[in-house]
């Protein structure tokens, strides 16, 4: 019988998850065994998993549960070296170089686990069967407006909390865009045809943000591209890879630009193939902007978890693509993924 453990998440500003309590109860009615820990910050309470037929553990116990469990969470384990035993479902960050995912690897090649890393969970074709990129797009473009209005008020941007909902993010960001009583600032996307750019597409649209939508044709070139520094805001929703242009250079600090506000909804500072070369480290749910500039000013937000400002939507969205993917964990899908992680490990 295969065990499904859902470990609470030990980061901070992390209410995400990636089961539904009825996608608890379709494992459990296929004869899956599901234990959920007890989490203090979940959106989901656990009396809800518990009435959806898994068994309940305590926050952070994953550590003792069988060898043949799959341990299955989102974000990062807990950074404390212990060799990893099981293995282990969840974003690792561990295959483009950076160097805490060398670190994570060690733990695998120490423990005799395996990671089986969501983001490589794909079709035969190379698509992601599960991705958070929609929601990223949307609150990254959120934050980043957030970001503006705080330049518009002679403010660094303060910290951020997650919101109980779409419609409550929605009105607050409408309620603060009246108060302030400026013309509304302009955006260019690029990747909007993407998933993370629709949603960033989808935001601006809500709040009557004029957009200029940019993917691959238009970035064909290489660049330069001094159309981007004729915006208020700009948004990066493809991620790094070689052969990436440089969006925005580090001589953009300096540059006669319009440009204040930088959303590398990506988020990828750490990476050799980075496009965005003013800053070189994510942001955080407590300082959300970077000022990489004072005058003009210039604000850089690249937190790395942004589908927690809506977890509800988010983990909805999630849990309902991954789902047929946990109830058949044999599957082709998942022996890809496996691969992926014997390769790295050689």
């Amino acid at each position: 019988m295969t065990h499904l453990w859902v470990r609470a998440e030990s980061r901070d500003h992390e209410a995400r998850v990636g089961i539904m309590p009825l996608g608890v109860t379709e494992l459990v009615r296929q004869g899956m065994r599901v234990t959920v820990e007890d989490s203090t910050q979940r959106i989901v309470p656990t009396a809800d998993y518990a009435a959806a037929g898994a068994e309940i553990a305590p926050e952070g116990s994953w550590p003792e549960a069988p060898l043949d469990a799959l341990i299955f969470g989102l974000k990062e384990l807990p950074a404390d070296g212990t060799p990893l035993r099981h293995t282990h479902i969840m974003f690792g960050h561990a295959y483009k170089g950076q160097p805490d995912g060398r670190v994570l690897l060690d733990r695998f090649r120490a423990g005799g686990g395996r990671l089986l890393d969501l983001e490589y969970l794909i079709e035969e074709g190379g698509r992601r069967v599960a991705a958070f990129g929609y929601w990223a797009g949307y609150a990254g473009a959120a934050v980043s407006l957030m970001c503006w209005m705080a330049q518009q008020r002679g403010q660094v941007m303060g910290p951020v909390r997650a919101v109980p909902s779409q419609s409550h993010l929605l009105a607050d960001l409408q309620g603060d865009l009246v108060q302030l009583g400026t013309q509304r600032p302009t955006a260019l996307i690029i990747g909007a045809l993407g998933r993370v750019g629709t949603g960033a597409a989808d935001l601006c649209r809500d709040m009557g943000v004029a957009t200029t939508k940019w993917d691959m044709a238009e970035t064909a070139s290489g660049g330069p591209f001094p159309e981007i520094l004729q915006h208020e805001m700009f948004f990066n929703c493809i991620l790094a890879r070689p052969g990436t242009p440089v969006f925005v250079p580090a001589s953009a600090k300096v540059a006669d630009r319009r440009l204040s506000v930088i959303g590398d909804i990506a988020c990828d500072p750490d990476s050799d193939f980075s496009p965005i070369k003013v800053y070189d480290r994510v942001t955080t749910w407590d300082a959300p902007a970077l000022r990489v500039h004072d005058s003009p000013v210039l604000d850089v937000t690249a937190i790395d978890n942004l589908p927690s400002l809506m977890p509800l939507e988010s983990s909805q969205d999630f849990a309902d693509q991954l789902l047929p993917h946990l109830a058949t964990p044999e599957s082709d899908v998942w022996e890809r993924a496996a691969e992926i992680f014997r390769r790295a490990m050689a």
